[in-house]
This record gives C-alpha cells, structure tokens and sequence, in this order.
C-alpha cells in the first residue's frame, strides 16, 4: 500500500512526469531500482561529509532516468543538511565561454542555491542571515553579555572574523572574506542596502569592477574564467555555517558536445579536468560534483568528453567490467535500463497515486498492469531503446483516460489504434510502400 500523497505534491509528479521532466518534490514515493547507483552516490556524499571531494559522471540515454538519479541525489542531499546548487547546460549556459557563458552557469547555480528548509533555491541570503544569527545565539549562551553591549559586538566579530580568516588562506578568498565582512556590517547596521550590493557581488551579477568598487569597495568581480574558485569557496564557508558541505549538479552536458567550434569545445573539457583533478587530488574540500550526460556525449571519441585524451585516459573504463558487472566504484556510472519488474512497481505506485490524487475507484488489476507492460516491451526496438520516460508518459495517458471514462476498460484503450503492438502492424512483408527500395 503506497503512502498517501499530498495533492500538491501529486498534482506536481504528473504534470512533470506528463511532460517529461523530472519533478522537484516528491520523488520518494515513486522511486524504484537504481539500488547499486544511490549507494554508490551516498557513499560519495559521506565522504564529502568527511572533508573530501567526489566528482561522478551519471550517464544514460535521454529519459533513462539520470536526471531522475541526479534529483533522488540531491533531495537526499538536503535531508542530510547540505547546501546543493545545480543547472542544466544549454547554449546560453557553459563551463567556459566567449560571451560569458560560464558565468552563466555560476548565477544559475548560485540561483538554484537550496537547503532543507528552502529546497526551491535562492537560500544564500538565508544562509548568511542563520549564520549570523547562530554565531549570536553562541555570544550569548557562552558569555554573559546584553545583546546590545559592545562586548556582545565584539565578541560577535571575534567569531566571524575566526571563519574569514580561515578562508582569506585559499584562492581569490581575500575578497571572498572581505565581502562576507561587509555583510555583517550591513547586518549590524540595519542597512538593507548594502545587504543587497554584497548579494549581488556574490552571485556574480556585476558587470564591471568599478561598479563593485563603487558599490561595496572591493576591486574584483566573479567572472567567466574563476566561478568555480568562488564554489570551492562557498564550500568550505558553507561547513563553518554549520552545514555538511556542498553538492553541485550540472545536467545536459550534451550541450557541449553540441558546440560547433572546437577549441570551444576543448577549453570547456579542460575546466572539467580541472574540476576532476581538483577533487581527486584533495586541492577542494566538502564538495561533491556530480554531472549528467548521454553516452555519445561523454564516450564519442571525435567531440564528446572522451576527444579530450587527459579526460578520456581518467574515466574510461577497464578491460573487467561489462554490462552485467559493473565498478561502481569508477568515475562514470552508466545506468542500465529498468527491470520489468521495477516497471511494474512504478506504474502501479503511479496508479495509486492517480487514484488518490483524483478520488476515484480505480478498476485497474495487476492483469492489467502486466498487459499495459507486455504491449510496451514488444514494440519493436523496444529491448534496446524503451526507457522509463517514455513507458511513464503512456501510462500516464492511459489512466488520464480511464479516469475520464469510466465505462471503457484499459484492453480497450491499448487495442485502439493508437496502442498497437509494433510487431503486429510492422513485418517483414508488410512495408511501407515510401521504403519499399531503401537499402543500407
């Protein structure tokens, strides 16, 4: 018996799945399989709970359910009380580019900024204000001091300024420090204005440095060739607000391999590589990376990740492993498609949910659900190219459909022209006349 769902949350797994995407909340009540990939993930996130740094590569074919993966990943994240940012690549958004794609990414992440109790993203004005707040509520519970005495602001300093000084040490971190000073201040004074100026600089939305001077006093902006640093940073500022760490998700680096000129291409791989070696060296610390991508994307030889031979010669895989056995253990985790039977379980955890959702009395059996399966595994192709994006969104069409009419039964809605098995209208002496001369 699956668990009641809130409506909201219901309503918010069906209109993601129905399109196609992968839904923010509730991904707990409709997760199956994936067992050996979530381990190996979680262990990924207890080391960077430790100090240390992970990077992993999830790789699968469009509507595998690798960013389903990369989601289960990140809610799980937030439960554990780590900060996790995330983004899709697109044209407008990459590691490096000419027109400031880079810093692109880097505001969508720092946008798409969450915590447990802010999962929705924008949580950077939160963190700070909590942090401030909990090194007060310190000042107080360990000294016996007003909260508007000079010694409570003191004392108060003391704290932060031990937490900047620790970050000042590390790459581009004097400024980093330095605007973090500045926010207290603001914080301190009441001034919602500067508050604003220091949120800015952090999420990298000044254009120029002299407006950053002007505005704040400091001389450097984020820009396209150094964001990654000011993550690492956030990184390790985010454990000293009390924090485990933090997780960056970054989807569809398809969208690199898409990119037409080479060199382009090659400096966006090398920023990769310098992610890579940065965690698997020990150089960042508390920071998981985890990136999504399509086999060709990451394994083409010629413009995916795999033409870049310093990355290649890192992830490929040994001679050991195959599609039944798998290292787990290795820098790409390459998802194989659903079991039948975990097909089952999800639709009929789908099913349910519909049912609650809607408030109806389903007269869908197991038969049915088994009949709904069989029609989808026999098309043709199906044993290499069906994945679960496409199963979900048919069956979600079906139990739209019986929903709306009670009368008809889901053997009648499969049999119609619309559901028919692949191999009974496609045969070998049955083809169609436009590709009765095509030859291979």
């Amino acid at each position: 018996m699956v668990k009641i769902v809130p409506k909201r949350i219901a309503n918010a797994i069906f209109n993601s799945l129905k399109s196609g995407v992968v839904p923010r909340v509730g991904l707990e009540y409709i997760a199956v399989g994936r067992k050996l990939e979530i381990e190996a993930l979680l262990h990924d996130i207890e080391i960077v709970e430790d100090g240390g740094a992970t990077f992993r590569f999830v790789m699968g074919k469009y509507g595998s359910g690798k960013s389903f993966l990369m989601h289960t990943i990140r809610n799980y994240a937030l439960d554990r009380g780590f900060i996790v940012v995330d983004a899709d690549l697109s044209p407008e958004r990459r590691l490096v580019g000419t027109k400031g794609q880079g810093l692109a990414t880097y505001k969508e992440l720092i946008k798409n900024m969450s915590t447990k109790t802010k999962p929705d993203g924008g949580a950077l004005s939160l963190i700070l204000e909590k942090w401030i707040s909990g090194i007060q509520a310190a000042v107080l519970r360990e000294n016996e001091v007003e909260s508007d005495s000079p010694q409570f602001i003191r004392l108060v300093e003391e704290k932060i300024f031990e937490v900047i000084n620790d970050i000042e040490e590390m790459v581009q971190g004097f400024d980093f420090a330095k605007a973090i000073s500045l926010y207290w201040n603001a914080y301190h004074q009441g001034d919602d204005e500067k508050k604003s100026y220091v949120l800015k600089w952090f999420r990298g939305e000044y254009a120029s440095k002299s407006e950053a001077k002007r505005d704040i006093g400091v001389n450097v902006i984020i820009g396209d060739d150094d964001w990654y640093e000011y993550l690492k940073l956030f990184s390790c500022f985010m454990v000293r607000a009390g924090y485990k760490g933090m997780i960056i998700l970054i989807d569809e680096i398809v969208n690199i391999y898409t990119i037409s000129h080479g060199v382009s291409r090659q400096y966006n791989y090398e920023k990769i590589l310098t992610m890579f070696n940065d965690t698997m060296q020990g150089k960042a610390r508390y920071i998981g990376i985890i990136m999504g991508g399509t086999p060709q994307s990451i394994e083409d030889t010629r413009r995916g990740v795999f033409s870049y031979e310093a990355l290649k010669s890192r992830l490929a895989g040994g001679k050991f492993s195959n599609d039944q056995i798998k290292d787990m253990l290795a820098p790409i985790i390459s998802l194989k498609a659903l079991t039948y039977e975990e097909m089952f379980v999800l639709i009929e955890k789908l099913a349910d949910i519909h049912v609650d959702l809607y408030g109806y009395k389903s007269t869908i059996t197991k038969k049915d659900l088994m009949f709904f399966l069989k029609v989808e595994f026999e098309r043709i192709g199906a044993d290499k190219n069906i994945t679960p994006r496409e199963v979900i969104r048919d069956f979600i069409e079906v139990i739209n459909i019986l929903y709306q009419n009670p009368n008809i039964t889901i053997g009648e809605i499969i049999g119609s022209s619309t559901f028919k098995f692949a191999k009974d209208t496609i045969t070998d002496e049955k083809i169609h006349e436009e590709y009765a001369e095509f030859q291979l």
